[in-house]
């Protein structure tokens, strides 16, 4: 089994780095701008515009340590009119523009110099006393400012001529201004678009964001959150243990349940107790569970409506006084009714596929065999039928324990539990990018792990499965 395991496990690991690829590369496709959003989160952006320096300190620090100021892999394909320095641009809206002026017009130099000219002349800007002309300078500065974002000539045009129509009452302005125009023809001017045809391939080495992401996340470091710049293996964590506690208990419940319900209906298939019980997980299956949280809510935990027999919502408060044996009896008292919405539906659909599954091998001729060998009833149920009919509801836990772990949503928001599926929507809702993209490559985890733990339950359940020896030709 150990060998069966190992090459199972070895062949996982491709799968692993392909889904960690796509979820960093998604990562890093998400709207908006990870840097003003952590900065925003933790109050560390600046406000103080007269100090573009300071400002541009304040970002690239931020950058730097969100890792964003390296090459995004370890190689890059590009054609050759893209520089090899691109990912030192870190405004997203900056390098947006520069990647649509080396499109249109492929001479990097030329455009290199031009962005560089605009720095310089916005920073002139700024340099200039508010008091000597403050409506134009500040409308100048703004100009300058969205310069940075634009890269359709047109607009380009339309932008400098207007900065060079307001600057008639400024003559400190017109040389700085007619450099940065002789720099903007010098790009139309000379043109090389055919190097966008032209690949170049481009080697960057392990000092790259993917590395240091896919080594954290190895180490147990998943990032920052942009909300308030903390572990976003820290916040998973505490989210997880709630989520864990949960479903753990109601897989455990529902299995321990459906299981001996199942083989109970197949032996009394096609009778009236089956019927009825088929009937009973029908209506269980099709009970929406924030209707029956809701109504559990209501008449199990307020006495004008019920019965007060149990907590409403939240969890109980840590407690340093409190014995461990004491903790676990109170926690387990807050999450009675959450467990049972969490176990009514899988147990109605995980007994009715051991009873399909098991009705099958009842009627195969193995089983007719043992019964006319004079094996007891019992023995031919558990020892023979039972281990052949496990194999689908295996392939269920695969599925079952990601889903498991990834929360329930309702359920928890209902209950008001901190778990991880009310931390996936409410980071979603906050557009906190690392914490979903952390969730997600866990999620990506746990479905793997789900599907080497059902590999090893079929080994368990039939041997011959993975142990086959090679046959002599």
């Amino acid at each position: 089994m150990i060998t069966y395991f190992l090459r199972r496990t070895l062949l996982a690991v491709p799968t692993l780095l392909v889904v960690s690829f796509l979820v960093f590369m998604l990562s890093r496709q998400t709207p908006g701008d990870p840097v003003l959003a952590l900065q925003q989160g933790s109050g560390t952006a600046t406000t103080d515009y007269a100090s573009i320096e300071l400002q541009d300190q304040a970002y690239r620090k931020t950058a730097t340590f969100l890792g964003l100021d390296k090459p995004q892999f370890y190689f890059s394909l590009l054609p050759t009119a893209y520089p090899d320095s691109l990912y030192r641009f870190l405004y997203p809206d900056k390098k947006r523009a520069l990647k649509g002026l080396i499109a249109q017009f492929g001479n990097w130099p030329r455009i290199e110099a031009y962005h560089q000219t605009l720095v310089h002349t916005e920073r002139v800007t700024y340099q200039l006393p508010d008091t000597l002309a403050p409506d134009v300078l500040k409308s100048v500065r703004t100009a300058l400012r969205l310069l940075h974002n634009h890269y359709q000539p047109e607009r380009i045009e339309a932008s400098l001529q207007d900065i060079h129509d307001q600057i008639a009452g400024v003559p400190q302005l017109s040389e700085p201004l007619q450099v940065l125009r002789a720099a903007w023809d010098a790009v139309v001017a000379d043109q090389k678009v055919y190097r966008n045809w032209i690949p170049a391939f481009r080697w960057y080495g392990a000092d790259n964001q993917y590395h240091h992401w896919i080594s954290g996340v190895l180490q147990g470091d998943w990032g920052k959150s942009y909300l308030d710049g903390s572990n976003v293996s820290t916040k998973i964590a505490g989210a997880l243990r709630w989520t864990l506690t949960l479903n753990g208990a109601a897989i455990l419940i529902a299995y321990l349940l459906a299981v001996p319900l199942g083989v109970y209906m197949a032996v009394h298939a096609g009778k009236k107790r089956d019927q009825a019980l088929n009937v009973l997980l029908f209506m269980l299956y099709s009970l929406p569970g924030f209707w029956i949280a809701t109504l559990l809510i209501v008449f199990l935990t307020h006495p004008e409506y019920g019965m007060d027999w149990f907590p409403a919502l939240g969890y109980p408060p840590y407690d340093p006084g409190r014995s461990k044996w004491e903790a676990f009896w109170l926690s387990s008292y807050h999450l009675i009714l959450p467990v049972f919405c969490l176990t009514y539906g899988s147990l109605a659909y995980i007994a009715r596929q051991m009873r399909g599954s098991m009705v099958k091998v009842l009627r195969q001729p193995y089983i007719q065999t043992a019964y006319a060998k004079g094996l007891p009833k019992s023995a031919v149920i558990w020892k023979h039928a039972f281990k052949n009919a496990l194999f689908p509801i295996i392939t269920l836990f695969a599925g079952v324990f990601p889903a498991a772990i990834s929360g329930s949503f309702v359920v928890e928001y209902i209950f008001s539990i901190p778990g991880m599926g009310k931390l996936t929507v409410d980071a979603i809702m906050a557009k906190d990018w690392p914490l979903v993209y952390g969730i997600l490559m866990l999620g990506a985890l746990l479905t793997i792990a789900g599907i080497l733990m059902a590999d090893i339950l079929y080994t368990l359940a039939d041997p011959r499965v993975g142990f086959a020896k090679k046959q002599k030709t």
